[in-house]
């Protein structure tokens, strides 16, 4: 078994998409400290700014402007690439845009995964393939206990549903093509709760929506004060994605880690909206308004994820608590308004303090 990332990805050739978003980055920043030969395939960085800019990514790695819609173009980058390990993140993964932009939400999240899986089929060569899609893949029933991974696909919304319709491919796609005795490609999915972290500049995400405010000198602007999510540090899902390829390309072909697992934090960590906003004001003082509208859009009230599996399957389990998650994350935004040249320092120092988190806890990745 491998016992720690730099064994499982040093020297390795890792394809990442969606390597200019947010969670991306910083996947692609921790893969470059673990000794990995990364290739980028995304559209240009969604946001200005973008981490992706800030740690200056294009020059550090073989970076490729690529649309997971185009095939053809995939397929060649896979030939080319050649790679061990595929890590799926490209996605439209705003809900709010999902309802003014359906078609592109539906043919980028949904078309833009069987591309993936097309091209490393085609291709034909030794891969292990970690797809990522999201904890809102369940059909919520605003129920109280974590949803597990064997629960129902749905989703109310365009993105919701999209990602839904991507779990249903990834499972057609390994029960058709990469389940037999003879298989040499492995896949995984992960769902990943509600992603928090530096570099995060998205429009309509409460934390950005948060620092955005604090910055100006003006209240944040709350929409939705009694939702839960289940919040968790970027690295914690991170952490989760990485352990799942390392293991799932020691694993037999049809071992039971081909299959899709929830990444999400300690339950404690499931808090409301207003619960969020108040522990960013312990460490950057301001203040909230409630901007919420009866007539918006409709979002999930409550959502939680059961991550028994990872825990059992894998020996992973989350690191930073509720409270260490915000702090480090403000930290970042802080640090990084002052000392806009140290932002790379900054995002591998805490990469560097998460691992040693993880350690203490005796998390096998980490040794």
């Amino acid at each position: 078994m491998v016992n720690s990332f730099a064994q499982a990805y040093r020297g390795k050739r890792v394809l990442l998409t969606g390597h200019t978003g947010f969670k991306g980055a910083w996947l692609a920043e921790w893969l470059l400290a673990l000794g990995a030969e990364v290739t980028g395939y995304s559209l240009p960085p969604p946001t200005n700014p973008s981490l992706f800019g800030q740690l200056g990514l294009a020059s550090r790695l073989h970076h490729l402007d690529g649309d997971i819609r185009e095939l053809p173009k995939l397929r060649q980058t896979v030939e080319s690439v050649r790679p061990d390990f595929v890590f799926h993140l490209a996605a439209q993964p705003l809900v709010r845009l999902s309802y003014r932009e359906p078609v592109e939400t539906y043919s980028t999240n949904v078309m833009g995964t069987v591309n993936v899986l097309e091209a490393v089929r085609l291709a034909g060569r030794p891969c292990t393939v970690v797809a990522i899609t999201t904890d809102k893949c369940y059909e919520n029933r605003e129920q109280l206990h974590g949803y597990r991974e064997e629960d129902a696909m749905g989703g109310h919304d365009p993105y919701s549903s999209s990602k839904g319709a991507a779990e249903l491919v990834i499972s057609a796609y390994r029960r058709s093509y990469f389940s037999g005795p003879a298989s040499v490609i492995r896949l995984a999915s992960a769902r990943s709760g509600n992603v928090l972290g530096g570099g995060d500049w998205a429009e309509d995400r409460i934390v950005p929506d948060c620092i955005r405010a604090l910055q100006r000198g003006e209240a944040i602007p709350v929409r939705n004060k009694i939702s839960t999510r289940p919040w968790q540090h970027v690295l914690e899902p991170l952490s989760g994605y990485l352990t799942l390829g390392a293991r799932l390309s020691a694993a037999a072909p049809a071992s039971a880690l081909a299959a899709a697992f929830n990444f999400g934090p300690d339950p404690t960590a499931d808090r409301t909206v207003a619960d969020l906003v108040q522990e960013v004001l312990k460490t950057w003082p301001g203040r909230w308004e409630d901007k919420s509208d009866p007539a918006a859009v409709h979002e999930a009230g409550r959502l939680s994820l059961n991550t028994d599996k990872a825990h059992q399957l894998l020996g992973w389990q989350p690191v930073w608590a509720f409270a260490e998650t915000i702090a480090q994350t403000v930290r970042w935004y802080r640090e990084a308004a002052d000392q806009p040249a140290s932002i790379h320092a900054l995002t591998t120092a805490q990469i560097a303090a998460y691992t040693a988190a993880a350690k203490t806890r005796g998390l096998s990745w980490a040794s």
